[in-house]
Formats: C-alpha cells, sequence, structure tokens
C-alpha cells in the first residue's frame, strides 16, 4: 500500500484520495460456455491489481502505470477509445460506465500498480476495472450497491469498449474468497464457492509466450440456434450443481447434432464436456478427491484441444509434461497432476495444480520448453485470494 501512495505522489505530487484492489484470476473449465447459459469453474489468485485515484480541478484525466512508468492522458469531456492507451482504456471504460448511468465526475488523476502486466491475462484487465470503480465510487462517496458497480462495468465493456461482459470474469474479481474455487451459474447469473483444500498442492500459471492466434472465430459459433440445440439437450436433476445436465444417450445426442455441421458438432460436444467437467470438480472439492478433480481437468485440455481446436503442439508438449511427472502407468487413472491451457486466443497460458515435490521437476521440463520451441516462458505460483475491496488511506 506504501508503495502505491509512494507511486501516486511522485507522478502527480498529490496523495490520493482513495483507493482499492482487485485479485488476478484465471479459468479452470466453462470460460467458452458463457453463451450457452452453462458454467464456469474459476480461481481468484493472489496476483492483486492496485489502484489510487484523486480528484483535479479541471477535466483532465491522467493515468500512470507504476512498473512500466507509463501515463496516459484524456478528457472528462471527450472520452473516447484509443488502441495506443492500452491498459488506460480499461480505466476510460469504467469512468465512461459510470458517467453513462447518470454519476457526475471531475478530472482524475489515477495509478495502477501490478506486478503482472494486462498483456500477459490472468484477469488483469478485469482487476483494473473492478478496482478502478470500487475506488471511484469511494472517491465521490456514491456507496454503489454491488448490483450498481456490476452495471457500470457491464456498460464500461459492451458501450465503451464494444466488447462482451462475461460476468464470471467481474464475478470471480469482485466475490472471490480465499481458500475456495468459484463457480459462476450463466443460467441463473449466480455464483457459488466451492473450498478448494487439497492438501500438499500447489497451484501454478504459465504465460508460454505462444502467440495469440485467432484459427477459428469463436463468434461464427454462438449463434441462437445452437443454444437451443443443446437447451434440447438438457434434463433436470435435482441432485446435480444449477439442478440440471446434459443427456448422456450418445444415440439421441447424435440425431439431435445432425442439422448442423461436422466442425459445429464437435464445438458444440466440447461445451457438453465442460459441463460434465465442472461439475465433476465440484464433487471432487466437495468429497476431498485429487484424483477426480485432476481427470477432470485433464479430460477438459483434451476436450479443447480435440473438439474445439484451441489448443497447438507447444501447450500440447507441456501439459503432456504435467501428466508424466509420476511415471507409474496406474497414476492415469489415479493422476496426482493436472494441468491445461487457460485464457483467450490460441495458445498462450496453461495452468497446473501438482504435488509439491514436483514443482522443482515442472520448472525444469520449463527450461527444455524454452530451448526446444524458443519462446521464453515465465512462471508463477499462486494461491487463492479474496475479491475485490477498497483500501484505507493513512
Amino acid at each position: 500500500m506504501k508503495e502505491l501512495l509512494d507511486y501516486h505522489k511522485k507522478a502527480f505530487d498529490t496523495m490520493p484520495e482513495a483507493a482499492a484492489t482487485a485479485p488476478g484470476r484465471f479459468h479452470l473449465i466453462g470460460e467458452h460456455s458463457w453463451f450457452f447459459k452453462d458454467k464456469t469453474l474459476s480461481m481468484a489468485v493472489d496476483m492483486p491489481v492496485y489502484v489510487s485515484v484523486s480528484k483535479r480541478k479541471d477535466s483532465s484525466l491522467k493515468f500512470y502505470f507504476a512498473e512500466i512508468d507509463d501515463t496516459k492522458r484524456a478528457n472528462l469531456t471527450s472520452l473516447k477509445l484509443k488502441k495506443e492507451d492500452r491498459w488506460a482504456n480499461a480505466i476510460k471504460a469504467v469512468i465512461y460506465g459510470f458517467t453513462s448511468g447518470g454519476f457526475e465526475l471531475c478530472g482524475m488523476n489515477f495509478t495502477v500498480s501490478s506486478k503482472i502486466l494486462p498483456s500477459a491475462g490472468f484477469g488483469i484487465t478485469t482487476a483494473i476495472k473492478i478496482a478502478s470503480a470500487l475506488a471511484i465510487g469511494k472517491l465521490f462517496n456514491f456507496n454503489c450497491t454491488d448490483s450498481q458497480i456490476l452495471q457500470i462495468i457491464e456498460r464500461a465493456n459492451k458501450l465503451f469498449l464494444m466488447q462482451k461482459n462475461h460476468i464470471a470474469d467481474n464475478f470471480s474479481a469482485l466475490y472471490a474468497k480465499k481458500g475456495t474455487l468459484f463457480v459462476t451459474d450463466h443460467n441463473k447469473n449466480s455464483y457459488e464457492h466451492f473450498p478448494f483444500c487439497f492438501e500438499d498442492k500447489k497451484v501454478l500459471m504459465i504465460d508460454t509466450a505462444v502467440p495469440r492466434i485467432n484459427t477459428w472465430d469463436e463468434d461464427s459459433l454462438f449463434e441462437p440456434e445452437n443454444a437451443l440445440l443443446l437447451g434440447d439437450l438438457r434434463e433436470l436433476k435435482n441432485n446435480v450443481f444449477g439442478g440440471w445436465q446434459y443427456i448422456s444417450d450418445v444415440t439421441d445426442i447424435n440425431e439431435a447434432m445432425t442439422v448442423v455441421s461436422e466442425d459445429t458438432r464437435r464445438k458444440l460436444l466440447c461445451i457438453m464436456r465442460e459441463h460434465f467437467d465442472v461439475l465433476e470438480c465440484i464433487n471432487a472439492m466437495q468429497k476431498n478427491d485429487f484424483s477426480r478433480f485432476a481427470r477432470a481437468v485433464n479430460h477438459s485440455h483434451e476436450s479443447l484441444r480435440d473438439y474445439y481446436d484451441l489448443s497447438c503442439p507447444e501447450i500440447d508438449w507441456l501439459v503432456k509434461r504435467v501428466t508424466e511427472i509420476e511415471p507409474n502407468l496406474e497414476i492415469i487413472h489415479n493422476p496426482v497432476s493436472c494441468g491445461r491451457i487457460t485464457g483467450k486466443g490460441f495458445g498462450r497460458c496453461i495452468y497446473t495444480v501438482l504435488r509439491s515435490k514436483d514443482v522443482e521437476k515442472f520448472v525444469q521440463k520449463l527450461a527444455e520448453y524454452d530451448h526446444i520451441f524458443g519462446f521464453k516462458s515465465s512462471c508463477y505460483e499462486v494461491e487463492t485470494a479474496d475479491g475485490a475491496k477498497t483500501l484505507e488511506i493513512e
């Protein structure tokens, strides 16, 4: 906190009047299922973003990102999305979210501090938005409810940034609890925490540095007829989380899928498999069964690779090294580690959950990866974290 105050004072020659923090996050399973009103399993992690803010006497907006010593400027009366403003666009969007909702603002100075840059993913951009919204709310004593904050973020995403508003991103940054994983139910617009307390396990997030390349347009899958098709394949189940699951009869599934192309069929099957894997992870956490949890995670990666066309050889090589850490073949049925691609785009990031004693082995495999493929990966050991909050300035 003291560093944030110092950064702000150095950049603007004044102390901040309000500050907030929000965690980074990654989605374990189900981040592609939101359009189909399904579920997403997420983890908020101890990669905090800090935002401080002070009022100005004019309508100018000034932004400073401490770790990269980058400064951006804008004006409250002519707020525009600019490609070159990159990370600052997230804060400008939140400001628009306030003003478009009838809140009156003045010029402000913003300082952002994060050890992880938004370009790495890990939910940093969402964390900037949430922390900025809380800091602005405190600065002007708006006393915004959580519902109002979420509406502000939604306007920021849809109307200013012209992008989709993913509630799993917003919920996990705002409502996360340390020691738990977070499930967003898109059908009910709700969330729930599940204890994540597997003993002697470490969670690693790896930026593989594989360039993000879109090999197909994911939006092409998000058509109403595809959502209706999957809706027809649901059956009510009172004993499962969310109250429903997809039917398991292969004949009925294949018959229903005859109306779509083979490529669409495979991708819709992946959505169905993701639903199953989220439920499996929930059951595994409730029963403290790590092998079951790991099988679901590994199965999810296979689905994204084989059905959703989202992985690449570099990512697959690294995930395979995770599953090979324990050489005993029986471990295939009772895995002691798991790994999966995560994040938007083609390639880029993976996460792994493995035994503490195996961390060093995996780091050695990362060195091999760097040598073989020529990318410089980055590895972060992370823990679960609490959601966003305002900070007291002394």
